[in-house]
């Protein structure tokens, strides 16, 4: 198994916590499993000319950059300092309302930007495969998609209540491989898309 599949197959969920809805895992445990996999890893954090690590203004805020850089592969990431509500943060506090009430945003410190920084760190590795299933909005990983023949997707459409016609022709009609192998992805749109195909059939 190389590196890609062995980090988008590894399963973070022990190590995540919730928070607002969203699910959050330690730049530290990150970093470590990371290792694991890349030992020779490094990352960087940008930094402007007066060696501050964040970038933007009082008007809409501020944004970190890092990269990390793996098997002679470098990818960036970035991420707006924010509030637990997600709201940006600026260089001073600041009131907005919702439907239902007025809240405010505390005014960005050096706590919040460091914060910040690793959580974008961890978002980074994401993009080699770590834990990209939680910003996907998924629970848990799963396999990389695999080739699946176009009987057994029919197979799965008939037990869907589709007809065997109906999935082959859809098949045919949207991706004109015939009876060839598709992609998983593949195979999950078709489903999808024969949603108006079965209430005919119905």
């Amino acid at each position: 198994m190389g590196e890609l599949e062995q980090l988008l197959e590894l399963d973070v969920s022990k190590y995540t916590e919730k928070k607002n809805g969203l699910t959050y895992l330690s730049w530290a445990i990150a970093w470590r499993e990371f290792l694991k996999v890349y030992p020779d890893a490094t990352y960087t954090i940008d930094k402007d000319v007066d060696g501050n690590c964040f970038f933007g203004n009082s008007k809409f805020g501020y944004m970190v950059y890092t990269s990390v850089t793996a098997n002679n592969i470098t990818r960036q990431m970035w991420l707006y300092v924010m509030d637990g509500a997600n709201k940006a943060m600026k260089d001073d506090a600041y009131d907005y309302s919702t439907k239902y009430k007025d809240k405010s945003v505390e005014a960005i410190s050096m706590s919040d930007i460091n914060k910040t920084v690793m959580r974008c760190l961890t978002k980074n590795l994401a993009m080699f495969g770590l834990g990209l299933y939680i910003y996907a909005g998924e629970d848990l990983p799963q396999a990389l998609p695999t080739n699946i023949s176009c009987t057994d997707l029919i197979e799965e459409a008939v037990a869907k209540g589709y007809t065997a016609k109906d999935a082959e022709n859809s098949l045919i009609k949207h991706y004109k491989h015939g009876m060839e192998f598709i992609t998983k992805a593949e195979h999950d749109e078709a489903l999808k898309g024969w949603q108006d195909v079965i209430k005919k059939v119905e």
